[in-house]
């Protein structure tokens, strides 16, 4: 495909938003973009599907609802065991650890607890959560070029519950999602909704 440059010439647009399209058309797996390459038209499949989770603040307010956030964590650690292993990185070592939980209007509707690698992402904590989302900021700062998630249902951890409002007998939908490029992991995050309050939407297309 033309290089960045050629499209802002050609469509009269700034650079910013030239990246902004083409990293949501790689997020739709229709693009491939190598870094220092190009961008390159995926190859097409006989059979294709797609799986989407947007951006909580997108999909509260796509519904006319309002989005806002409490921080109840954000600070720097260092990585147990186990979150070393999940970010690639030493036992140890500095990470920086959020929990948040996200509202749609006064409900609260998702607990997200994020584990992010310093070398992604390294002005992580200086970003304001109740104004941004940590996934639309770590897109703008560190785009990833692979996902890898699982989502089950489950029961949520007291602190968890606490923070959600329910019982620790709740059912729960429980997304853990990791996102990567070629600096290696950029985050892990383990995503808590309320069952009763949460969809997932995807797509499939023979």
């Amino acid at each position: 495909m033309p290089s960045e440059a050629e499209l802002v010439r050609e469509f009269g647009v700034s650079r910013m938003t030239v990246n902004r399209a083409l990293r949501e058309l790689q997020n739709e797996g229709l693009v491939d973009r190598v870094q220092g390459v190009g961008t390159f038209a995926a190859p097409l499949h006989r059979v294709s599907s797609t799986f989407t989770i947007r951006d909580i603040h997108e999909e509260i307010v796509g519904r006319g609802h309002r989005h806002h956030a409490t921080v109840h964590l954000a600070r720097e650690e260092a990585a147990t065991a186990a979150v070393a292993q999940r970010l690639g990185v030493a036992p140890g070592a500095r990470v920086f650890h959020t929990l948040i939980v996200h509202y749609e209007n006064d409900v609260a509707l998702q607990c997200e607890d994020r584990y992010v690698n310093p070398r992604c992402a390294p002005d992580y904590l200086s970003a304001d959560f109740t104004q941004t989302t940590p996934t639309h900021y770590l897109l703008e700062v560190a785009p990833l070029l692979s996902a890898h998630f699982s989502v089950q249902a489950g029961l949520p951890a007291a602190r968890e519950a606490k923070l959600l409002g329910l019982k620790t007998t709740d059912p729960c939908l429980i997304v853990d999602r990791r996102t990567s490029n070629r600096d290696g992991v950029i985050t892990q995050a383990r995503l808590v909704h309320p069952a009763g309050r949460y969809q997932i939407e995807g797509a499939f297309q023979p």
